[in-house]
């Protein structure tokens, strides 16, 4: 019994949800709800707006979905802002305010949809639910709104999730399939944002996308947030900041939602806080990043398909190519019906047939008397006419016949025959056709529907790396334990839940952990500190006892990955064996130390200095060198030595915009305490900052940046824009304060920076024309035109050029050859 409940019923079910609710049909990309709704809306319209309540009611006599199910599906086909014009308040899928109830708001078909969903001559009706009306199996849908709009649903062991695209892309796509070019298309979403397209899979089941919003840095205390991840709202996404801010992974002062026609969510810092590494913070804890798993599933044939975007819109064209050619040739036919019957009416008309059924008796007679008529001029009738074509002729009244004007049937019929061509044309060359349908869509419905989610490779952030430090690690020495609970014992430094300590005893053993209440590690504790992986350039200094050999020994290495919660050991593991001294300096400096042997020992020397640098940094498992045969009574620190490492090397990703040590992008230099990065924008501003690998850089604003040296003066061109002038001018950097962008040329807001350079002995070459329009070329030797001045001034004017374009700063030596030189040098128009 049961087992026939589950074959028949379930299985039932299971289609119904899938065929006839979740999942949408991938050829007019409709959901049947949705489908039922746009063919009621399409009976109904008039050119006014009406009442949703009235719309819901026409819709629920296809089928009896519940009247909030079609209220719904409305509201959210209306927000997409492309089958339907709205009127009233359809909420904010923003913000998540709901739309106000169907008894208030309006709606109506767009043009757009009045021109690419219906033609009742080519759709393939079926009956409704209770048989008293037809409804549209799909509709002959001339456009991929499926994936214009996005869909998903969840059916009975079957989902769907197919993101939004761009209106402008699609099209152009659609153009590039009937070439067979190849395309390509990517997510864009109604409220903007920035993705991460590497792994979407072609919209495959099983890839994904990683969604940002869009953070921007107003000054040192404030960011704004311009946009919501999709499928999120304001209010979601300030209640996820909310709750990391209360767990204590991220530390703001406050924040505010000013969100009118656009979005903007205000958070307010804490003084000290790095904005750079607060916005890591925000996309790490926080919905600020979001990643949305694809799974393109839709209804071809009655089945379900899974297929990637590029097939389905390859699908989609071919079937809209199918539509084109059904509208052509149901268009060729009505034309030459047309034709037919003008002819046939001119020659009734014309020749005077009619006149001959004056003497008929009987309608056979009049029939008769038509045929032999015509019959007289079958050479110049378009086709064979029937007993219909007679029987309409018999129905012109004689007002028609006796107003009938000869030269204005002459141009209809010359009219129709153009007409005919032309569709006939249009069959014989239906790719090019398609062509001109496509493009004539993006002219007339595509302009204010261009890319709004910007595309970008998203640079990974490690959340132990911008946690904020809101807990306090201690330790207890001597007992061993490390934790954040033991407030009365030796501080060792701020942390958070997500850090990693390392710390070493007596015994020479030491370990990484996870940062945690309490931990009990071995007695003796020697040395504990915040560890990070792959840090090469922290330094361990240390001189150790070994208890098998009995001597000293010195030995400097680096801990770059370790398992956690497992016990290594400077030495060996002899009882005897112990560490006297270690220090751990970040940026691999030596140190000079003083040692004191045992007033015991037979050596002469008992006093010497061990110097670090002497020996060289090795793995942790080496041995080292030894320091003394004899027994150490006390070591002390003397003084603190150079960075053996020297500076750490700097790349930046300028794909991602963010610094790193791993040889990613271009080399930056090496960077010790106190070195600056120097950025200059293309809006005519610099600004320093350190060498922080939580800095962001937007590489679409930037004209160039480099490792900052003082010494190095800053060539710029730039545009006056009060003046209308272009000025060239040369300065140092002379502004101590990090952080803040100062703008060196001029203040007006049609001023424009043209290019800058930082290398010397260079020429600015560009094209000028003369009063008698003659074009000239001029170089400029910039180190003699203009003095180093200060970064206020406004430098000297180029000259009084009308016209002039093509700058371009090449090097004095490549002047002959006019090779432009890389880097910061730049040619413009």
């Amino acid at each position: 019994m049961i087992e026939r409940l589950y074959k028949d019923w379930f299985l039932d079910y299971a289609s119904y949800v899938v065929l006839e609710r979740a999942i949408p049909n991938g050829l007019d990309g409709l959901k049947p709800v949705q489908r039922r709704i746009l063919y009621s809306m399409k009976r109904m319209h008039d050119g006014r707006f009406h009442k949703v309540a009235n719309i819901i009611g026409q819709s629920m006599q296809y089928h009896p979905h519940g009247d909030a199910a079609i209220g719904d599906a409305l509201v959210n086909l209306g927000q997409k802002n492309l089958l339907i014009d709205t009127q009233g308040n359809w909420g904010d899928y923003r913000t998540g305010d709901k739309a106000a109830a169907p008894r208030y708001i309006e709606a109506r078909l767009s043009d757009f949809a009045l021109e690419i969903l219906f033609n009742n001559s080519i759709t393939n009706w079926k009956e409704s639910y209770d048989g008293r009306n037809k409804e549209p199996i799909t509709l002959p849908v001339k456009f991929p709104i499926l994936l214009c709009q996005g869909a998903e649903g969840i059916a009975v062991g079957l989902s769907t999730k197919i993101l939004p695209h761009n209106f402008v892309e699609l099209a152009k796509s659609c153009v590039k399939i009937v070439k067979g070019q190849q395309f390509s298309i990517y997510p864009d979403f109604q409220n903007g944002g920035l993705i991460d397209v590497e792994n979407y899979n072609n919209g495959k089941r099983g890839g994904k996308i990683k969604i940002r919003a869009k953070i921007n840095i107003l000054d040192n205390n404030t960011l704004s947030i311009t946009s919501v991840p999709y499928g999120l709202t304001t209010n979601s996404l300030i209640d996820s900041i909310i709750k990391a801010n209360d767990n204590g992974k991220l530390n703001i002062k406050s924040i505010e939602d000013n969100t009118a026609e656009d979005v903007e969510i205000v958070v307010n810092l804490k003084k000290g806080d790095s904005p750079n590494v607060v916005i890591d913070a925000l996309y790490a804890f926080t919905s600020c990043q979001i990643s949305i798993s694809v799974n393109c599933c839709v209804i071809i044939d009655n089945k379900p398909l899974f297929l990637s975007i590029n097939n389905l819109l390859k699908i989609i064209v071919e079937n809209i190519k199918k539509i084109l050619f059904d509208e052509l040739e149901l268009a060729k036919n009505n034309i030459e019906d047309k034709l037919h019957y003008s002819i046939l009416e001119k020659v009734f008309i014309e020749k005077k047939i009619y006149r001959d059924i004056e003497n008929s008796e009987t309608w056979d007679d009049v029939i008769s008397s038509i045929e032999i008529g015509l019959n007289q001029y079958k050479a110049i009738l378009y086709r064979e006419y029937v007993l219909d074509d007679i029987i309409k002729l018999t129905e012109l009244k004689i007002k028609r016949i006796s107003k009938y004007d000869i030269d204005r049937v002459n141009k209809g019929i010359e009219q129709l025959k153009l007409d005919l061509d032309e569709t006939i044309n249009n069959l014989n060359h239906l790719d090019e056709y398609s062509i001109r349908f496509f493009n004539r869509l993006i002219d007339k419905y595509g302009k204010n529907r261009t890319r709004v989610t910007e595309i970008q490779k998203f640079d990974s952030i490690k959340a132990d790396t911008v946690a904020i430090a809101n807990e306090k690690l201690y330790m207890n020495r001597i007992d061993g334990f490390i934790g954040t609970s033991l407030k009365k014992d030796e501080f060792i430094s701020n942390c958070s839940s997500l850090d990693t300590f390392i710390v070493f005893c007596a015994n020479g053993k030491y370990l990484v952990s996870n940062v945690k209440d309490k931990m009990f590690v071995g007695k003796g504790i020697v040395l504990s500190r915040l560890w990070k992986k792959q840090d090469m350039h922290t330094i361990y200094n240390v001189i150790y006892f070994d208890g098998k050999k009995r001597y000293y020994y010195a030995k400097r290495f680096s801990i770059s990955s370790l398992i956690k919660d497992r016990s290594y050991n400077i030495a060996n593991e002899h009882e005897d064996s112990k560490v006297l001294y270690i220090t751990a300096n970040p940026n691999s400096e030596s140190e000079i130390v003083k040692i004191k042997l045992h007033h015991t020992t037979k050596a002469r020397n008992k006093e010497f200095e061990f110097n670090f640098s002497d020996i060289q940094i090795k793995g942790r498992s080496a041995k080292g060198n030894i320091v003394s045969k004899y027994k150490i009574f006390k070591i002390t620190h003397k003084s603190q030595g150079e960075s053996t490492l020297g500076g750490r090397k700097i790349w930046l990703d300028k794909v991602v915009g963010r610094l790193n040590h791993n040889e990613q992008g271009d080399f930056l230099g090496s960077f010790v305490n106190g070195d600056l990065i120097l950025t200059i924008f293309n809006d005519g501003s610099y600004h320093l900052s350190d060498f922080s690998l939580s800095n962001r850089y937007n590489m679409n604003e930037i004209e160039c940046i480099e490792k900052f040296d003082p010494k190095i003066a800053i060539v710029a061109v730039y545009h006056d824009g009060e003046s209308g002038n272009k000025y060239i001018k040369r300065f140092f950097i002379t502004t101590k304060s990090i952080d803040n962008r100062f703008r060196f040329i001029t203040e007006s807001e049609n001023s424009k920076l043209i290019g800058c350079s930082l290398e010397s002995n260079i020429i600015l070459r560009f094209s000028y024309w003369t009063n008698n329009n003659i074009k000239k070329n001029k170089d400029i030797k910039i180190d003699d035109f203009i003095t180093i001045k200060g970064w206020k001034s406004k430098g000297r004017l180029i000259g009084n050029y009308i016209r002039a374009s093509g700058f371009k700063i090449i090097q004095s030596n490549n002047a002959k050859d006019d090779k432009v030189s890389q880097g910061s040098l730049f040619e413009s128009s």
